[in-house]
């Protein structure tokens, strides 16, 4: 036997005799959590009864029919919208309803190739490579910085730019010749000249919450604040333009930490207390596709008081692999994702 899920949302009118009139919006499906396979046949109840009113009905602005498949709808938070006339009057009503995937996430698996040293002080907040130059933002009130690190040839630092002690350091990108480079609640992040390592400018956050990681496929900055979004970025004046919002079969996925981008996936760290976890992310849409769990890594770096979690993570394209490292890890890791 089939359950039907009726989910519900109440608005308050006063009508024309001082009454107050709640009127609900009705929508059944089979199925408890819904997906972009899932039916549903929308409703309007007035005071607790369904009423038999002609009514439109809009998915995200979009008209659909009042039994519909939610293949349209986008992943995350969606508005339902009905517009119908009461009293002759017309009325509009609306409700946030979420659609997560109909497949729960691959567990993937990883192989070391490498070991390599990694300055044991750094609070690592981003990584990444241009060329065979390794980037590093670090974090910490008093210790953020931007270091230019020659990985391969004597690991050695070939220049360190630090923040001012107001600013706590996050993720960083590189992008037409420039370092971009975030902070965490100060609501600013800053531009770099890739070779100098000079800082051009400042840009503000808009819509984001905070600053935590960024990346960027050679046309859009993507950026994550904490939440269950990924901002998408103009490249040139770095203003959010839109989002994805991160979905398992079953829960949004927040604490969406440092990031990289390779073909059509977003690696994603996420801030989990002692889990050291990546998440491999359909750019498009927000799925989460696969889990890395590496919880093994941080068994094989120094142990002491400070140790943090998992948080860097930088694709080289020449072998294949990610660099990954933490914060005040003493050793960096490059590593191969196998997709099971």
């Amino acid at each position: 036997m089939k359950k039907i899920i009726i989910y519900t949302v109440a608005f308050l009118l006063m009508s024309c005799s001082n009454e107050i009139e709640t009127f609900d919006i009705l929508i059944k499906s089979d199925d408890k959590i819904l997906n972009k396979q899932s039916e549903i046949k929308l409703a309007i109840s007035l005071n607790g009864k369904v009423t038999n009113y002609d009514f439109e009905s809009y998915l995200n602005k979009i008209k659909i029919e009042n039994i519909t498949k939610l293949s349209e709808s986008k992943f995350g938070s969606n508005i339902i919208e009905v517009k119908f006339i009461h009293n002759d009057k017309e009325r509009n009503i609306s409700k946030s309803i979420d659609i997560y995937s109909g497949s729960s996430p691959k567990l993937f698996d990883y192989k070391i190739l490498n070991i390599y040293d990694h300055d044991i002080s750094s609070y690592t907040q981003g990584l990444e490579f241009h060329n065979d130059i390794l980037y590093e933002s670090t974090g910490l009130n008093g210790f953020s910085s931007l270091k230019k690190i020659d990985l391969f040839n004597g690991n050695k630092i070939l220049n360190t730019k630090f923040l001012d002690n107001e600013f706590f350091g996050e993720g960083l990108t590189i992008f037409d010749q420039r370092i971009i480079q975030l902070t965490w609640k100060n609501k600013v992040g800053f531009i770099y000249d890739l070779n100098s390592m000079n800082m051009i400018k400042s840009f503000n956050y808009n819509n984001s919450i905070e600053g935590w990681g960024l990346a960027n496929d050679g046309e859009y900055i993507y950026k994550s604040d904490g939440t269950e979004k990924i901002w998408i970025l103009d490249p040139e004046t770095l203003q959010e333009i839109s989002y994805i919002e991160i979905v398992t079969n079953n829960k949004k996925v927040k604490n969406i930490n440092e990031l990289e981008i390779v073909d059509d996936i977003i690696y994603a760290n996420t801030y989990q207390f002692n889990k050291d976890v990546v998440l491999a992310i359909n750019k498009n849409s927000g799925e989460v596709l696969g889990i890395i769990n590496f919880q093994d890594l941080r068994e094989k770096v120094k142990d002491h008081p400070d140790l943090d979690v998992l948080n860097g993570i930088a694709y080289y394209k020449k072998n294949n692999s990610f660099f990954m490292t933490g914060k005040k890890w003493n050793k960096i890791f490059e590593v191969e994702i196998i997709k099971n």
